[in-house]
């Protein structure tokens, strides 16, 4: 069952990021798989981002960003992953976090 067990482990890291996505976006929500279009939809959906989240023993970050830039809408991609027994990482391209940075400087 460790195929079961995997993503189980995921799911769960789905609807964690979820409710703690919720603390500043309300209406954020774990993302089934796919919509009623046919089209991908974030693991994370309901903010700003394209949301792919990733619990693995090891996350492979560089491939979660390139299956999120497939799959995106056009929302800038915002990788979380948890590696076994490590804290959680955000992962942005440099170009979304200055964007970032500078709309929430001009909002202070």
């Amino acid at each position: 069952m460790p195929g079961r067990r995997s993503r189980d482990k995921g799911a769960n890291f789905e609807r964690e990021m979820a409710r703690l996505f919720r603390e500043a976006y309300p209406d954020a929500r774990r993302g089934i798989g796919q919509s009623r279009a046919a089209g991908e939809v974030p693991d994370v959906d309901g903010t700003p981002w394209w949301v792919e989240c990733k619990r693995q023993k090891a996350p492979n970050i560089r491939a979660a960003y390139r299956q999120a830039q497939e799959a995106t809408d056009g929302r800038p991609v915002l990788v979380v992953t948890k590696a076994d027994r490590e804290d959680i990482l955000v992962t942005m391209s440099w170009k979304d976090f200055v964007r970032w940075t500078t709309e929430i400087l001009k909002q202070s």
